[in-house]
């Protein structure tokens, strides 16, 4: 059976739907918090072991309200999702309603998320 070179891409390839859109930010996410992560450990070793001015700029950038905001973001995605998904894995005769468990996801996440951002804009605006 032959494979064409493009295979890889099918699945890659939107498709529609909230369930795809949810899919997609669940892996962005996901990425995002890991190259959080990663900044945070080297601008850890940058400061600490190498006494670099290059962990202090990388400090300054994600300790900033504006990029906490985008953090706040993924993080509470992911998490609501993925309990999402631990729902479904454990019953799955939930699958059928899918559709609804997601849009439940999304009036659970805008409230949550939509706290998080007012708290920081508090914060902004009292100049913290």
């Amino acid at each position: 059976m032959a494979v064409s070179k493009n295979a890889w891409l099918t699945g890659l390839r939107y498709r529609g739907g909230d369930n795809m859109l949810v899919w997609m930010l669940h892996r962005i996410s996901g990425l995002a918090m890991v190259l959080f992560v990663g900044a945070h450990i080297l601008s850890s070793f940058f400061t600490q072991q190498l006494g670099s001015t290059w962990g202090i700029a990388l400090n300054t950038i994600y300790e900033s309200p504006y990029f906490q905001i985008f953090l706040y973001f993924f993080v509470i995605f992911h998490v609501i999702n993925g309990l999402r998904i631990i729902l479904l894995d454990f019953f799955p005769k939930l699958l059928e309603y899918q559709r609804e468990l997601t849009w439940l996801e999304w009036i659970i996440f805008i409230p949550i998320f939509g706290l998080s951002v007012f708290i920081t804009v508090i914060k902004i605006l009292n100049g913290g």
